[in-house]
């Protein structure tokens, strides 16, 4: 069992935490934290919007795995209401389907793919990805923050 493991993988998780990390320690979620309550007091609706297609962009830039600590972070240290909270949860869901570097499990399913003789490039997942993934995620966040009117 431990010859199929996909030790490469591994690095890249701790790395992630690091990042996580590396942002606390320099302030970055803690203004976060602050843009977040301030934008709240305004309009509730598009800050949800908004809050949630950032998140989903930033989870293919990042994964989604720090993305997803750093997000939790903000939503307990700045007590979000849930209408962001939820539109954070769908951003962090949806968005990571985009890119093949959106999310753990995508590069683990890869590679896994990879090693079974299929491949998937880049820049298939991708097409595929902006086709399937755009639609659903402006459709959700739109139909959440609709439902939270």
């Amino acid at each position: 069992m431990l010859k199929h493991i996909s030790w490469s993988v591994l690095p890249l998780v701790a790395g992630l935490f690091v990042m996580v990390e590396a942002l606390a320690r320099t302030g970055v979620t803690e203004q976060l934290d602050r843009v977040l309550q301030a934008e709240a007091q305004g309009s509730m609706a598009a800050t949800s919007w908004v809050a949630g297609a950032i998140v989903a962009v930033v989870c293919n830039l990042m994964n989604n795995l720090p993305a997803g600590l750093i997000a939790g972070s903000a939503v307990t240290t700045a007590s979000l209401p849930p209408q962001i909270t939820g539109a954070l949860l769908i951003g962090i869901d949806l968005g990571p389907n985009l890119s093949v570097t959106g999310s753990l499990a995508t590069i683990l399913w890869l590679v896994a793919l990879r090693r079974d003789g299929q491949e998937v490039s880049t820049w298939q997942f991708l097409r595929l990805g902006a086709v399937v993934t755009s639609p659903a995620l402006l459709l959700a966040l739109t139909g959440f923050v609709l439902v939270q009117m």
